[in-house]
């Protein structure tokens, strides 16, 4: 699963990037190519304390990619300088995050002459509304011809739902404020539109807002609570400076700065969560381990994530949820209090379930 970093020039977009990723990429290389990828373990402090708890000889945690997006350069925010090549690279994304500057640089002024995080991402949504609507508009024009030539009942199917996608879009709102049942969503996947996309907006903010951060998010959030865009924030500099810190260096450093925990870590887990994706896990003397499923996932289709002859040999799921196990301190303290049971094929796993697979 892959989300895009987007962002307009001296946005700290790549900054983020490479905090979040721990990976330098200097300026010749962010010039010449067209994404830049590595892959982001997801923080789980319930993997940490499985580990405590039974000393594995490892530990695993999920990952997702992150891709950051170059491409844009100074006054690229009309719809003829968003290219080909730069839309492309941001299709091929499962969710998006906009990193949004509101900050002040006189070193490096902000294309559009100002900081203004709202107007920031307008710009992005435009031009990505404005994709959308050029491909629908493209597409609805050759079902028509198709449709009056062949009565093909999918056809017929697609050309509905764009002409509703395409009034959406007319109405400067994006596609993702539409709830799509399965059959709708798989007919359009293969259009990979932009604004159906799930979307982050993440202010990048100068050190001295730290007491402002919940103020600013709240207010951005508000502008875009229709939208379907969730708001959430870092500070840059800061960020930097922690992710060149040992441990705990770096947690004397945020309780000076007055921080509960890096921005990071939070903003990693809720582009994990905006992807849809829970963990549930898997514990023992050689490993503790969280695995990547999509929500409402069956407990057989989950037993598939660790082996498919898990999946194809499935029995059944002894199930117990990690506050529970926490709760008791132990497997058979939760079967003494009745939190640890067996369930079937098509319970749907939940996150936080500890699992182990019974099998043929």
């Amino acid at each position: 699963m892959q989300i895009g970093l987007v962002g307009l020039p001296f946005s700290g977009k790549s900054t983020l990037f490479q905090t979040m990723t721990r990976t330098h990429i200097d300026e010749a290389t962010l010039a010449r190519q067209q994404t830049n990828t590595a892959m982001v373990k997801v923080p789980d402090a319930r993997v940490d304390k499985l580990g405590e708890i039974f000393q594995p000889k490892k530990l695993v945690y999920t990952s997702i990619e992150f891709v950051d997006v170059v491409g844009l350069k100074k006054g690229d925010h009309t719809s003829t300088q968003f290219t080909g090549a730069f839309l492309g690279g941001v299709k091929t994304n499962d969710a998006l995050m906009f990193v949004v500057r509101a900050f002040d640089d006189p070193l490096y002024p902000h294309p559009e002459g100002s900081i203004d995080p709202a107007r920031d991402v307008a710009i992005l949504e435009t031009e990505f509304l404005l994709s959308d609507l050029a491909m629908i508009e493209n597409r609805i024009e050759k079902l028509r011809k198709q449709v009056h030539k062949v009565q093909d009942d999918k056809l017929k199917r697609e050309l509905v739902l764009l002409e509703k996608f395409q009034e959406r879009l007319e109405s400067e709102q994006p596609l993702r404020t539409l709830k799509l049942d399965p059959h709708d969503a798989a007919l359009i996947k293969g259009y990979q539109f932009l604004t159906l996309k799930p979307t982050l907006v993440v202010l990048n903010l100068e050190d001295s807002a730290v007491a402002d951060r919940d103020r600013m998010v709240a207010e951005l959030q508000e502008q875009y609570a229709d939208k379907g865009i969730v708001v959430d924030a870092f500070f840059g500099k800061i960020e930097m400076e922690l992710a060149q810190m040992e441990d705990a260096d770096a947690a004397e450093f945020m309780k000076d700065y007055g921080i509960a925990e890096s921005a990071l870590t939070r903003i990693i887990r809720a582009a994990y969560d905006m992807l849809g994706l829970i963990s549930f896990l898997t514990f023992g003397e050689d490993e503790c381990r969280a695995w990547t499923i999509r929500r409402d996932t069956p407990a057989q289709e989950a037993a598939g994530a660790i082996h498919t002859d898990l999946m194809n040999r499935f029995i059944r799921a002894e199930v117990v949820h990690f506050e529970k196990f926490l709760e008791h301190g132990s497997i058979q303290a939760c079967k003494d209090h009745g939190h640890w049971r067996l369930e079937g094929k098509e319970y749907v796993v939940q996150d936080g379930d500890m699992l182990t697979i019974r099998h043929g």
